[in-house]
């Protein structure tokens, strides 16, 4: 294939075995529109000189982008849902290469920064143990179910599985017939099983936890712990690229939706957009810090000096959580953007 010079643009449909590839020259003309075995891929790049290159960040896109940084490239990675507007008529992978290299080209265009291995290699430990704590979920669910079909009902927690493996087993007599026993053993023991893994993972998430110096600064905040610090550590990055709290709370996807139109100002609920796993994460850290402020304190949410708490009297626990967690991202934006540790606010009367 002849190569041209020319090429200042390249936009690459990504896949997994055929890319596709639209290039362009200085003046926008088409100068490159072919498909590329993987294999050929970066012998195709190492002849030409250093351009622009864009793909969506999908499945193998951190790798390849930083297999053509290595030849000199400039890669940059965005979003599949901002590229869409660019795709015209019809589906094709020459016009997603197309509305591809177009996308990348716009000044206004939010690029997602291309990590390094050690980053992607935390979020598998982070992507492993979410998929084995569902799988645990759905197991205990299982069990419960059908020791249900059987008037054996338990508690909620794991003394309550505890108690419905004490009956399978034949701890706690044999009224659960023999053929039930012979299928919610397995499930019993799946259950142990996931536990341990998911241990081993967090063992590991730990360990590297201990190594990195902004995930320990962020576990001084209220409601992170190292889960959640790993987690926002290598899937934030450089936090520089958000210029305040909010935008970082935005780009999780805590903030209100905005539905302004005709000079007024219209904010609704969160939407589903932004990442999914830290809101998960976050809100959950919220959840927790209710759980011990409920224990710890015997006044009525209204009541209640906290800022959650008279958030909670006035909208309820979920959308207090919520806003906890929006309160929490902005903090863990400060630490990490300007250093130090988290620091309880002092209030009216610890000052005076």
């Amino acid at each position: 294939m002849k190569i041209s010079t020319k090429i200042k643009t390249i936009g690459i449909d990504l896949a997994k075995n055929v890319f596709a590839i639209h290039g362009i020259d200085e003046h926008g003309r088409v100068v490159a529109r072919c498909e590329l075995r993987r294999a050929r891929l970066l012998g195709f790049f190492a002849k030409l000189e250093p351009c622009l290159i864009g793909m969506e960040a999908s499945a193998g896109a951190h790798y390849w982008a930083r297999e053509l940084e290595k030849i000199g490239h400039d890669v940059r990675l965005m979003p599949a849902s901002y590229v869409k507007p660019y795709v015209k008529r019809g589906k094709s992978d020459a016009r997603d290469a197309e509305a591809i290299c177009e996308a990348v080209t716009r000044p206004t265009m939010r690029f997602v920064p291309v990590k390094n291995e050690e980053q992607q290699s935390v979020l598998v430990l982070h992507r492993a143990r979410d998929l084995l704590v569902r799988q645990r979920t759905q197991t205990a669910n299982t069990m419960r179910a059908l020791c249900g079909e059987f008037g054996f009902v338990a508690a909620k927690g794991k003394l309550g599985l505890a108690a419905l493996n004490a009956v399978v087993d034949g701890e706690a007599g044999d009224r659960l017939p023999k053929l039930a026993k012979a299928g919610l053993r397995p499930l019993g023991e799946r259950l142990c099983e996931l536990t341990r893994l998911i241990r081993q993972i967090e063992r590991e998430i730990l360990i590297w936890h201990r190594t990195n110096e902004d995930s320990q600064r962020l576990t001084t905040i209220p409601g992170i712990g190292p889960i959640n610090a790993t987690a926002l550590v290598v899937s934030a990055g450089d936090v520089s690229r958000f210029s305040c709290g909010r935008d970082f709370s935005a780009w999780i996807g805590l903030t209100p939706q905005s539905r302004s139109s005709g000079g007024k100002e219209r904010l609704g609920a969160i939407s589903k957009q932004g990442n999914r796993y830290l809101r998960r994460l976050l809100v959950q850290g919220a959840q927790s810090l209710r759980s011990a402020r409920t224990r710890s304190s015997t006044k009525t949410p209204a009541h209640n000096p906290c800022w959650a708490a008279r958030v909670e009297g006035r909208r309820g626990a979920k959308i207090a959580a919520v806003a906890q967690a929006n309160k929490t991202a902005r903090i863990a934006w400060s630490v990490l953007a300007r250093g130090g540790i988290y620091r309880k606010p002092e209030t009216t009367a610890t000052a005076a």
